[in-house]
């Protein structure tokens, strides 16, 4: 049954390579998205090494000159109307310090220093032939630098977010608040192009498309400048602050292998993790919440991104996360994917995106978590029931994590990408 399934997870792979890089899914992501290259180079390492360097080294060809890496690097080869917003909306043309390619102006989560390590240890010979971490790693050190700098809008020692779309978890509750005080741009204004490709039951409402719009109009019209005061939507979100922190591990790896000092990784990946553990840990609730940095008050709705802070190497509240994600709330052990939030609330939806289905990348995110942690029997629960799920409904982009039925578009690329990496780590 597993050969069968990986020679399928291939195939999506293979069906969805476009010339340097991998869409996402090949009719409602016609482009190349940030933290979809992350995961998906995890699992091209161990179909083709190199295609996943080129992979990274693609997305990091758009990064900015400030350091950014943009959530959508656009290919000129797709119809300009295919996708919504698209170049002629965010005008990275027009913008000094973005790159000569078209790209959005707003960022995804850093999980790429984490994705490179994995792909440059899958064939360390090879990415050394090729140069890959000499040229990759000071892209990686200033898209780090740009969160840590740029992004602290607070002082906190925290990165914000400044619109859900940064997030990876782009419709969830946890962004209902700060969201209500957003106008939305009426619906007649735009043209959303998921429709056409998705169930509107499965995706965000009018309302929610209204309010990422104007976010995103008001940042490409300030010209992406980062401050407090600039942005109506600002959160200290866990997940991004995390994958930062178990970047910066990365980094200090990476730092290592060519000959460089890794300890200012080291410290800054110990700052985060204190800062995190202080600003955004619960102990009461046993998980992380965002934090809203216009108003410093937490935003306590119990999302997978609040038990994601697992990711980080010498965690001190590593055993609090997994008694979280066991009980009523995430079930695991039963649920799978794990839900992307609560399960027990009243405005579930499992059908919904971001607001109750699960999602293969998130899952796999805690999987790794539990590895690194010293849960086996729990990753290895974990890795069987994802693998059995994708078997069933197929390469969906998301699932009911009770029933396993999938939803959004199919043949989804970090689904496949993950299942490999599922499969093949021992």
């Amino acid at each position: 049954m597993n050969a069968g399934l990986d020679r399928a997870a291939r195939r999506v792979l293979i069906a969805n390579w476009r010339r340097h890089a991998t869409v996402p899914a090949a009719r409602l992501y016609p482009h190349q998205w940030s933290w979809d290259s992350a995961f998906i180079a995890i699992g091209l390492r161990h179909l083709s090494p190199a295609r996943a360097q080129r992979e990274l080294e693609s997305l990091f060809g758009a990064q900015w000159r400030d350091g950014r890496v943009p959530h959508i690097v656009f290919d000129p080869h797709v119809p300009a109307d295919a996708y919504f917003p698209g170049p002629s909306f965010w005008r990275s043309g027009s913008v000094p310090q973005a790159p000569g390619v078209p790209t959005s102006g707003i960022m995804q989560p850093p999980a790429h220093a984490l994705a490179a390590w994995l792909t440059y240890r899958a064939d360390p010979a090879a990415a050394r032939d090729r140069g890959f971490l000499p040229r990759l790693y000071p892209r990686l050190v200033a898209w780090h630098r740009y969160l840590a700098t740029r992004r602290d809008l607070t002082g906190s020692g925290l990165m914000c977010v400044v619109h859900p779309w940064e997030s990876g978890m782009d419709n969830s509750p946890a962004w209902d608040v700060p969201l209500s005080r957003i106008e939305p741009v009426p619906a007649g204004e735009f043209t959303r192009r998921d429709l056409n490709h998705a169930a509107a039951a499965d995706r965000p409402t009018d309302t929610d498309y209204g309010r990422y719009v104007r976010l995103a109009r008001d940042y490409r019209d300030a010209g992406y400048a980062d401050s407090l005061a600039g942005h109506a939507f600002a959160v200290e979100d866990p997940l991004c602050n995390a994958l930062l922190a178990a970047g910066e591990h990365a980094l200090a790896a990476m730092a290592t292998e060519l000959g460089k000092d890794p300890d200012p990784h080291l410290a800054a990946a110990a700052r985060l993790t204190e800062a995190m553990a202080a600003t955004l840990y619960d102990p009461s609730a046993g998980i992380f919440f965002p934090r809203d940095a216009h108003t410093g008050s937490h935003l306590r709705s119990y999302s997978i991104g609040g038990l994601l802070p697992l990711v980080v190497p010498g965690l001190p509240v590593a055993t609090e996360l997994v008694k979280t994600a066991l009980g009523d709330r995430f079930r695991l052990g039963e649920a799978s994917p794990l839900p992307s939030y609560d399960l027990t609330a009243a405005d579930h939806d499992p059908g919904r995106y971001w607001r109750g289905p699960g999602w293969v990348n998130t899952s796999w995110l805690f999987w790794h978590g539990l590895r690194l942690h010293g849960e086996p029997s729990l990753a290895d629960d974990l890795r069987d029931r994802l693998l059995e799920r994708v078997r069933d409904a197929g390469f969906r982009e998301y699932f009911d994590p009770l029933t396993g039925a999938g939803h959004g578009t199919d043949e989804f690329s970090w689904t496949a990408a993950l299942v490999l990496d599922l499969l093949r780590t021992p």
